[in-house]
């Protein structure tokens, strides 16, 4: 299917027109004229070549790659979770690179003070003044490798500057600079020296990306691209294009991207079945709905549209849901993840037409 085109199902979702005796060749004219409304081409263009860099290294993880992008553009942050060795680090350390933006990387590890991520006050002999020294967070874009190294008390320096986009040390407040990302990983399998993630701060994630192991051919595309590589980095071919601006642009322009009334009403229908789901001990709250709507801007946006279909929507959902939401100890004990249960919750949701 042509992305450019409108398929004829998605019809209902063009905005209604005022005068509605009007010819079906107007009609037409007017429903092209809505496509165009948002000129998206650029920020298309600028997507697919993002893609492009990330797949000089990266063999296949198209998903993560999507999300990775949506989550930039959807001004949010991406927790990636994957066994060690699938590339999640290299993944968001290409995407950063593939950006003309200020990029910070952090180690967490149980040892990490929230001064050694947010900077701290010192004392000037000269002036005889304190003055604040800027941490690494104090960048465009975070990668934090293994978030879960840390324990609560640093974590929780991240809470503020996620949320809003600043933080608070000895009373004075520090706006970053836009654009801010935080891309995250961890590892799920390995417990020892890890700390579990506060809710508070996995509810401040947009996304959770689960990261599995490549198919055979994939694997095999991986070994020959290793072997043809020889002495050369793996980011070295990688061009940056997007700058600052361009991306604080792209992220006002799917802002502007149309939802209709009844896709709202189908966002809060699934959120609010999470909360009274039998098989959820804690459902999803209103940032959940509003990370769908930015999340679901962002795909439609993507691909083109300058509208949300209902595709949109559930392709966001379940990234958007499954880490925000706590499975009941019976059914945790069962083996049902939060996925199968959104996934259900999704397919028992009526779909508007």
């Amino acid at each position: 299917m042509d992305e450019n085109n409108t398929p004829q199902e998605h019809q209902d979702y063009l905005p209604n027109h005022e005068n509605s005796t009007v010819s079906t060749s107007q009609t037409e004219a007017n429903n092209l004229q809505f496509q165009n409304r948002l000129d998206l081409s650029a920020l298309q263009a600028s997507v697919q070549n993002i893609k492009a860099e990330i797949g000089k290294v990266i063999v296949g993880q198209t998903d993560m790659v999507d999300m990775l992008i949506a989550s930039l553009l959807a001004k949010g942050h991406s927790l990636i979770e994957g066994v060690p060795g699938v590339a999640k680090t290299v993944t968001a350390k290409l995407l950063a690179k593939s950006l003309s933006v200020d990029f910070s990387r952090i180690q967490f590890t149980p040892d990490l003070m929230p001064s050694d991520i947010l900077g701290t006050s010192i004392f000037n002999l000269k002036n005889s003044e304190f003055e604040f020294k800027k941490g690494p967070i104090f960048s465009n874009m975070i990668l934090i490798d293994e978030i879960n190294r840390s324990p609560a008390k640093t974590q929780a320096a991240l809470f503020e500057v996620m949320e809003e986009q600043q933080i608070t040390i000895d009373g004075h407040q520090y706006a970053l600079d836009a654009p801010f990302m935080v891309l995250a990983t961890q590892n799920p399998v390995e417990q020892e020296g890890t700390y579990r993630l506060p809710e508070a701060q996995l509810d401040r994630f947009l996304f959770k990306i689960d990261v599995d192991y490549p198919n055979l051919e994939e694997e095999i595309e991986i070994i020959s691209r290793e072997h043809l590589l020889q002495d050369k980095a793996k980011t070295d071919e990688i061009t940056s294009f997007l700058t600052a601006s361009q991306i604080i642009s792209y992220q006002n322009l799917v802002t502007q991207v149309i939802v209709e009334k009844h896709l709202i009403n189908y966002i809060a229908q699934i959120i609010v079945a999470t909360r009274s789901n039998q098989f959820l001990y804690l459902g999803a709250s209103p940032r959940a709905s509003i990370a769908i709507l930015k999340a679901s801007k962002a795909f439609a946006a993507m691909t083109g549209r300058d509208f949300v279909t209902p595709e949109d929507i559930k392709r966001a959902a379940v990234p958007v849901l499954h880490h925000r939401v706590i499975v009941t100890p019976e059914r945790e004990m069962e083996g049902v993840s939060s996925k199968q249960i959104i996934k259900q919750i999704i397919e028992n949701v009526e779909i508007p037409r």
